[in-house]
């Protein structure tokens, strides 16, 4: 019971600085984005031709519902997975718009093409250990 115990709890742990990680990285670039000096990473380009607004909003959207997804995980909602995989899986879908569109964003210059799926690596993690049964079949 000690040894269930304890694994749910480093499971929650593992979920919760993950989560918090990918919160902090997309609260970061929002806070960049609107009231930062710069741009994140030079995610949008300023030039004359600029990103288009609309591109930003979208973007800044699916950020803003990941983080409240992945906070609602972090509580405890299992049904929120569905809006952090939403939010991640539009925004990767929108990353690739951009890449083989013609949206003249920065963050596109001289990427790979599969680099952008990396940005499944810890939602996937976060997933299964939020799935796991909470209590391990004990039969042996």
């Amino acid at each position: 019971m000690l040894a269930a115990n304890r694994f749910l709890l480093l499971r929650r742990v593992i979920v919760g600085v993950l989560a918090g990680l990918l919160i902090f990285y997309h609260v970061t670039v929002l806070y960049d984005l609107y009231l930062g000096v710069g741009n994140h990473e030079g995610l949008y380009d300023r030039t004359a031709n600029g990103t288009p607004k609309s591109y930003e909003y979208l973007q800044s959207a699916l950020r803003l519902s990941i983080i409240i997804g992945l906070a609602l995980v972090v509580c405890g909602f299992r049904r929120a997975l569905w809006v952090m995989w939403a939010g991640i899986g539009v925004l990767v879908a929108t990353h690739y718009w951009a890449h083989f569109g013609d949206i003249p964003v920065a963050f596109t210059a001289g990427r790979d093409p599969f680099s952008y799926l990396k940005g499944f690596i810890f939602p996937t993690v976060i997933t299964l250990l939020t799935l796991l049964p909470s209590r391990p079949n004990g039969n042996r």
